[in-house]
């Protein structure tokens, strides 16, 4: 079993206009992907034990780093245009990275939430919260 360091992680999410843009140069956390699914309790009386049957997949997941205002494919500069977009976005994430045959994640999602919290004492932050649009698809690079 191959095992992998966080710090060669992969991220990339559409941009407003629909392109993809790697941001993985910015993120410092992935949470929640590939996501839970739902199953409906379908006991009825006289079962020994609960029963359930698979239901819809409810994916959301959160997505953090370092604000970066670059063009094109800076943090905020990609995310920030997501705020008002009216088309879901493509994401790709390579928990061990994007190298050929590495496991990757991949979906339509929308931004639900967006913010950008400042101190004087630290570099500025972004968070980013996200619902799957459909399902988690899993490929590899």
């Amino acid at each position: 079993m191959a095992r992998f360091h966080g710090k060669d992680a992969h991220f990339s999410i559409d941009d407003s206009g629909g392109t993809l843009r790697d941001i993985t140069r910015h993120v410092r956390s992935v949470n929640g992907l590939p996501g839970a699914r739902q199953l409906s309790d379908v006991t009825a009386m006289g079962d020994e034990g609960t029963r359930s049957i698979p239901g819809l997949a409810n994916v959301t997941f959160t997505v953090s780093g370092v604000f970066d205002t670059t063009a094109t494919t800076g943090s905020y500069t990609v995310l920030n245009g997501l705020r008002t977009t009216t088309s879901t976005s493509t994401f790709e994430y390579g928990p061990a990275g994007s190298t050929g045959g590495a496991p990757k994640l991949t979906g339509e999602c929308w931004m639900t939430e967006f913010t950008v919290d400042t101190s004087h004492t630290d570099a500025i932050p972004f968070s980013a919260t996200f619902q799957v649009d459909g399902t988690v698809t899993a490929t590899t690079f």
